[in-house]
C-alpha cells in the first residue's frame, strides 16, 4: 500500500494524518521513514513536550487545529507525531519503556555489541556478552510487539534459550574452530576470529524471527483487498495465506541479517588495521575507538535496513492459495497486500 505524500507545507484534505511524511512505496522513502523513528533526540522529549505533542495530534485529527499562516504549520504537526510515534506504543497509548524504544536501539546496543566484538574474549565473556545481547533482542521485541496477539511466557522462554543456544553454539564452535585452520595465514585467521559474533548473531536472529513467527507460518496471515478496491474504503481481508506468511518471515529475518552485517563486520575489521597502525602504541584507545566504530556504523546501518522491505506489501494474487486466489480473481484484483511485521 503506497502511503500519502505530503509536503511539509500542505495539509491533507482528511484531517487523518497518514503513517508516514514520507513515501512508504520507495526505498528512499522508508529509509527517510525509519531515519525519524530511530532518531535518538526524541529519547530527550520532556514529559510536558509529549502533552504537548499528544495534544497538537489530536487537535489536528479532530479539526480544531489548522496550518493557516499564524498557526502550527505542517512540520509542526509532523514534529508533533514524531515525538508521540517514537514514545508511544500504537496499541496501548503507554509510553515504551526508554531503553527499549526504536530510537534508543543504537544507544542500547551499544555497550552490548562493543562487548561481542571484544577482541580476546574467553569462553565465559563470550557466553555471558551473548546471553546479553539476546536479553536486549527480547526486551525490545516485546516491548514493540502488537499487543493484539500477544506471545505466551512459555514460547518467549523458548524463542529466548534456543536463541541463546544458537548464537553460544556458533560463537563457542568457531572460536574452537578457527585457530585450527593452519592451512590459512595469521592474518585472515585473525579476521575469520574478529567474525565470529557477526555469526553467532545471524544465525541466533533468524532463528529467533522464526520462532517467535511460527504460529504466522502454521496458520497464515491476512491478505488485503487495498483500500483502493474495498467497497468500505479499508483493506478487507480475503483470508490467511501461509505462502504471504513465509514470504514476510523470511524477509523480517533477511533484514535482522542486514542490521547486523555492517554493524558486527566493519568495525572489527577497521578495528584490526588501527590495531596494526595507529592504536599499537595507543592501546587505551582500543575500547573508545571501537564504541565510535560501533556508533557510527550503527547510525548510518539501521534506517537502511529497516527501509529494506514496505511494512505493508503488495503481492501477486496468482502466488497465493488457490482459495484466496479464486476470491481476488471474482473481485477482479491482480494484487492484494500483507503486513510484513518487525
Amino acid at each position: 500500500m503506497t502511503s500519502q505524500h505530503m509536503p511539509g507545507g500542505a495539509a491533507p484534505d482528511s484531517k487523518q494524518l497518514p503513517s508516514s511524511r514520507y513515501d512508504l512505496s520507495t526505498y528512499w522513502g522508508r529509509v527517510r521513514h525509519a531515519v525519524d523513528i530511530s532518531d535518538p533526540r526524541t529519547l530527550f522529549a520532556s514529559n510536558t513536550q509529549l502533552r504537548q505533542a499528544i495534544s497538537l495530534v489530536n487537535s489536528y485529527k479532530s479539526g480544531d487545529v489548522t496550518t493557516r499562516p499564524g498557526g502550527p504549520s505542517m512540520d509542526d504537526v509532523w514534529a508533533a507525531k514524531k515525538i508521540v510515534d517514537s514514545t508511544l506504543h500504537p496499541d496501548t497509548g503507554e509510553k515504551v519503556f526508554l531503553p527499549f524504544r526504536m530510537s534508543s536501539f543504537v544507544l542500547s546496543n551499544l555497550v552490548v555489541t562493543a562487548g561481542m566484538l571484544q577482541p580476546g574474549l574467553g569462553t565465559t565473556g563470550t557466553l555471558l556478552w551473548q546471553i546479553a545481547n539476546q536479553s536486549l533482542n527480547v526486551a525490545i521485541n516485546t516491548s514493540n510487539a502488537n499487543k493484539s496477539t500477544p506471545l505466551s511466557n512459555s514460547s518467549l522462554a523458548t524463542s529466548f534459550g534456543l536463541a541463546v543456544s544458537a548464537s553460544c553454539g556458533v560463537a563457542l564452535g568457531l572460536n574452537a574452530t578457527v585457530p585450527r585452520l593452519t592451512r590459512i595465514s595469521p592474518s585472515t585467521r585473525l579476521i575469520l576470529s574478529r567474525l565470529i559474533p557477526f555469526a553467532a548473531v545471524a544465525s541466533a536472529g533468524v532463528v529467533n524471527v522464526f520462532l517467535m513467527r511460527g504460529g504466522e507460518i502454521r496458520k497464515g496471515i491476512d491478505v488485503f483487498v487495498p483500500k483502493e478496491h474495498s467497497a468500505s474504503g479499508e483493506p478487507e481481508s480475503l483470508g490467511k495465506s501461509k505462502r504471504a506468511a513465509m514470504l514476510a518471515v523470511g524477509e523480517t529475518a533477511f533484514s535482522r541479517v542486514m542490521n547486523a552485517t555492517p554493524i558486527m563486520v566493519i568495525p572489527p575489521l577497521i578495528l584490526v588495521k588501527l590495531q596494526n597502525g595507529w592504536l599499537k602504541n595507543r592501546p587505551r584507545m582500543t575500547i573508545p575507538a571501537n564504541l565510535g566504530l560501533i556508533f557510527a556504523t550503527s547510525m548510518f546501518a539501521l534506517p537502511l535496513a529497516l527501509g529494506a522491505f514496505p511494512q505493508r506489501q503488495p503481492i501477486d494474487a496468482s502466488s497465493l492459495e488457490d482459495d484466496i486466489r479464486e476470491k481476488a480473481e471474482k473481485l477482479g484484483i491482480k494484487t492484494l497486500e500483507f503486513n510484513r511485521g518487525i
